[in-house]
């Protein structure tokens, strides 16, 4: 049972350290779960009620990052509602083209959604960029508090 506790806890951190870079998955509350299942496991002795709320906190504030940055990039270069919608579009679907698709999803998806609100190529590729940057960042914040949860959890157990 000890094995198949620390599976699901690892496996849910893995995927909450993926989740980070790709958009469809919510990486930090995963990493959360990865976090509550050990500590579960160990009657909240390793992991208590202090650390949860502190993993938590970190984990909304994943979740609010990538809200923030997005649309603070896109706001930033003026974007439309259409420019928001595709840079998401081109984020999801630019899963399915591995790295490169990520990272130029989002901008072809920006570009594309402000070409159609009727701007200018010359606005609608400052906005792809613009909208592309915040999501880089946000993306870079995400990665950077995940990691800090991560290393909050393994020094947690070692400690």
């Amino acid at each position: 049972m000890v094995y198949l506790v620390w599976t699901l806890a690892i496996a849910f951190i893995v995927i909450g350290v993926c989740g980070t870079v790709l958009p469809a998955l919510p990486g930090t509350p995963f990493i959360f779960f990865g976090a509550l299942t050990l500590a579960w496991w160990y009657d909240f002795t390793i992991l208590g009620t202090p650390s949860l709320v502190f993993l938590g906190v970190l984990a909304v504030l994943g979740i609010a990052v990538d809200f923030v940055a997005s649309s603070m990039g896109a706001k930033r270069v003026g974007a439309s509602t259409l420019a928001v919608i595709g840079a998401t579009i081109g984020s999801l679907l630019g899963i399915f083209f591995s790295l490169p698709g990520i990272i130029v999803g989002p901008f072809i998806g920006a570009f594309a959604g402000e070409c159609i609100a009727q701007s200018s190529l010359l606005r609608a590729t400052k906005v792809g960029f613009g909208t592309w940057v915040g999501l880089l960042l946000g993306t870079a914040a995400k990665v950077a508090i995940a990691l800090s949860m991560v290393g909050f959890i393994i020094i947690s157990l070692i400690i």
